[in-house]
């Protein structure tokens, strides 16, 4: 078990194997950074190894409950996270330069740091994890609707790719009708 939660990727030369379970006043700093209303359990634990010449591979395990506020009243939401966390730092994968680029194929590959700081690691897991719009028992999805006075809204058939087709052809079939 290593007890630092940085390993130097240059020094691991086996498997690494880690645990990380912060106490309380650690999980609510963390929460309080993720805007959650309580972070109660958090765990984190797996290993680093070497895979390949000079790329190594984190596979651990995420637990977690979290409270967060649901996004239609407000009430506490209680959340029970177990996730895989899966990542493959590559000693020959560029940083993506641009302003924009494109997403990889395998979206666990990151180019190979110096140093893996695992609490950083778990943080991005969480947050990745953690519902987007988490919703008390029995609350209904909200259809919110807001566009300029006078404008009629965007419906989602009219996002379809062929939304406008079908109102050109119904347009056609009217057309037709009147000849």
């Amino acid at each position: 078990m290593h007890d630092t939660h940085v390993l130097t990727t240059s020094k691991v030369t086996a498997t690494e194997t880690f645990e990380l379970r912060p106490d309380e006043a650690q999980r609510a700093e963390i929460a309080g950074r993720l805007e959650l209303l309580a972070l109660r359990k958090l765990s984190f634990a797996g290993a680093v190894k070497p895979s390949g010449a000079r790329d190594l591979t984190l596979d651990a395990k995420l637990g977690a409950t979290v409270v967060q506020p649901c996004v239609v009243t407000g009430d506490p939401v209680t959340t029970r996270i177990d996730v895989p966390v899966l990542r493959a730092y590559l000693a020959e994968m560029d940083e993506p330069s641009a302003e924009e680029a494109e997403m990889p194929e395998d979206d666990t590959a990151e180019p190979l740091p110096t140093e893996i700081d695992l609490t950083a690691v778990m943080e991005e897991a969480l947050v990745l994890a953690l519902p987007d719009w988490p919703r008390a028992n029995g609350v209904d999805p909200v259809d919110l609707t807001v566009t300029e006075p006078g404008v009629a809204p965007m419906t989602d058939d009219d996002a379809k790719p062929f939304a406008g087709l079908k109102a050109l052809r119904d347009k056609l079939s009217g057309d037709g009708d009147n000849t």
